[in-house]
């Protein structure tokens, strides 16, 4: 099979092209609810983004202004990427979206977007409204990033347009999803930008103009995550073309470290990244603080496998579309499983499983549990399978012609 492009690589490509000098062009890109989102939120700001072409968009910089609305939906990414971007354009932006993304962690972006010259009409949720002037002062900031890697990304990413740059430390529980932060590091530079990550927790992005380029966007790796778990579940092989080397901004390495732990044996070929499995899946005790999204996929096998697991360093999942601790808890018991949540994370012990119906509450990662879980237990339906268009509107197809060939998901099956 062959996955869609990186959903955080397409992001971040989006935002730097739309603050560069010249165009800029994404081979690949996701065309995602996600990243149309964030498309969407650039073109009110006055950007020209073209996404007519699936796998070729382009973006022509213009001066950005307002006043604008941008609907970030449930994209955390939009949410905080976005604002700072607003604090660059004449006029006001404001900000809203899905009911979910009210409830997402905020002041810290928006108390440091303040001490950087930025104005800011907020509450304690959205809507939100950047009064923007032209440009930021910029300067020194210190920002408490524990809830989401996000809220460095997003001031990282547009701190090459303000006055005197910026220059961040994080203070407070180690950052969740580091490898993300080193792609917004490595794809800035590649943009290039100035920019030091040398100090622990700190990092220093001067001023000065990015240039536009064309950016070839990587499968998107974690999202790989349910379709390598086939291999593992039913003991066969899956080939992922197009599987980068190991210099990927991603954090494909700990995926196929994780999984191996769990009973795969993933090979790198010409062909692509071939994962077989034996149809014995292993319990796994893991610290998945840099890569908490993998957690539900994890957990479906765990509840599978044949020994216990402990999946830790995920507290701030809770924060996520919804709070998805929470929802695996709930889940899995309800199909039979021996689960408990504790300080950070999630202790399963398998037991015969049953067919129900699973709840996915709108998230596209439970969904993709569930499904991981219906390859070894018969009767299990999804209340809902459309929530994967926010990364992945293929899902449905891609999964079933994996399972059986025939392209279709069978309803909500």
């Amino acid at each position: 099979m062959r996955l869609p492009g990186s959903k955080s690589m397409t992001a971040r490509a989006l935002v730097l092209g739309a603050l560069s000098l010249g165009a800029s062009t994404l081979r690949s890109p996701l065309r995602a609810r996600d990243t149309e989102l964030m498309a969407a939120g650039l073109r009110a700001m006055g950007c020209h983004v073209s996404t007519v072409d699936d796998n070729l968009w382009l973006l022509r910089p213009r001066p950005l202004g307002g006043p604008a609305r941008v609907d970030v939906g449930a994209a955390g990414s939009v949410l905080r990427f976005l604002p700072p971007v607003a604090g660059l354009a004449d006029g006001a932006v404001t900000f809203d979206g899905d009911e979910r993304s009210r409830g997402r962690p905020m002041a810290p972006l928006i108390g440091a977007l303040r001490s950087l010259g930025a104005r800011v009409d907020y509450g304690t949720r959205l809507p939100l409204t950047v009064h923007g002037i032209g440009r930021v002062a910029g300067g020194a900031v210190t920002i408490d990033a524990s809830a989401s890697s996000q809220l460095v990304s997003g001031l990282l990413l547009a701190a090459p347009e303000f006055d005197r740059g910026v220059t961040v430390r994080h203070s407070g529980p180690p950052v969740p999803r580091a490898p993300h932060l080193r792609m917004t590091v490595q794809m800035l530079r590649a943009a290039g930008a100035g920019i030091d990550d040398s100090r622990p927790d700190v990092w220093v992005v001067e001023p000065g103009r990015l240039n536009g380029r064309a950016w070839d966007i990587e499968p998107d790796l974690l999202g790989a995550a349910p379709f390598l778990a086939v291999a593992l579940v039913t003991g066969g092989t899956v080939t992922v073309a197009g599987w980068p080397p190991r210099s990927s901004v991603q954090p494909g390495g700990r995926l196929l470290d994780l999984m191996r732990q769990m009973g795969g044996a993933p090979t790198l070929t010409r062909q692509g990244l071939v994962m077989r499995g034996t149809g014995t899946v292993h319990g796994l005790t893991a610290d998945l603080t840099d890569v908490a999204e993998l957690a539900p996929v994890l957990a479906a096998l765990a509840a599978v496998a044949d020994s216990p697991s402990h999946l830790h360093g995920m507290a701030h999942l809770s924060a996520h579309e919804t709070d998805r601790i929470a929802a695996l808890v709930t889940g899995l018991t309800q199909l039979g499983a021996d689960v408990t949540k504790d300080h950070d994370g999630l202790r399963i012990r398998p037991r015969p499983l049953r067919g129900t119906t699973f709840a996915t509450h709108g998230d596209h990662r439970l969904a993709h549990a569930a499904a991981v879980v219906g390859l070894a237990v018969d009767g299990i339906r999804l209340d809902d399978v459309t929530c994967t268009a926010k990364t992945l509107p293929e899902f449905p197809r891609l999964w079933s012609t994996m399972v059986d060939g025939t392209g279709a998901f069978g309803g909500q099956d």
